[in-house]
């Protein structure tokens, strides 16, 4: 029976992560014979994207065989609205971890979770699903992250912090540590800016940034 492995996006972030899926598959000796296909909602016709097939997300669905999918759409809420449609019809989701990342002990990551390279998350972690890391992010301990959040290159979150579902954590972001019996806490679908340094909780939808942190924008 045929088998695929969609990554469903191909923009630069599933053009980044798209080398990391190839070596993870040729590491596992039954995996490595399955198809990697660049998946696009809406997307005319098939084409080609650095040497994969592009396939429309319908015609990705109506393939015959074993299906797994993973997302790289930085919109948290289009990853989540694509990963309900596929799990529903029995897609299974698939973890991507890159072989520089490094995870320590006793972390829960969810399914769908795509870990970039140099990444580290140290122990005692646990992350929802579909949880993106780009590169050369640091993730430390007793940290509790929800379900499709976001973190851009290079993110650092120090230990005991709370983030929950669909945050975005910007590119050099800096969380500072939370307390065991006080954590420090990003509100659901808060966006932390570019280069902020976060010394404070974060109410949920609220957009900050600078050093320190401060509110820029509110829903």
């Amino acid at each position: 029976m045929s088998s695929y492995y969609g990554l469903i996006g191909a923009g630069g972030h599933g053009r980044e992560v798209m080398p990391m899926l190839r070596a993870t598959l040729y590491a596992d000796p039954i995996a490595r014979n399955s198809e990697i296909i660049f998946v696009v909602e809406g997307q005319k016709e098939e084409t080609q994207v650095n040497g994969y097939r592009s396939l429309s997300l319908e015609a990705f669905r109506a393939l015959e065989g074993i299906k797994r999918f993973n997302i790289a759409i930085g919109d948290s809420r289009v990853r989540e609205r694509i990963a309900n449609l596929c799990l529903a019809e029995g897609i299974e989701p698939y973890s991507l971890i890159a072989p520089s990342a490094i995870l320590l002990d006793n972390n829960e990551i969810g399914d769908g979770c795509m870990i970039s390279e140099q990444t580290i998350i140290t122990s005692n972690v646990k992350i929802g699903r579909f949880f993106q890391a780009n590169c050369q992010c640091n993730i430390s301990h007793d940290c509790v992250i929800g379900s499709f959040v976001t973190f851009a290159p290079g993110a650092k979150c120090n230990g005991n912090v709370i983030i929950k579902d669909h945050a975005y954590i910007g590119a050099g972001a800096l969380l500072k540590q939370g307390r065991y019996d006080r954590p420090l806490v990003i509100g659901e679908g808060a966006i932390v800016g570019m280069g902020a340094v976060v010394i404070r909780d974060v109410a949920p939808f609220t957009v900050v940034a600078g050093n320190p942190a401060k509110v820029i924008f509110q829903k």
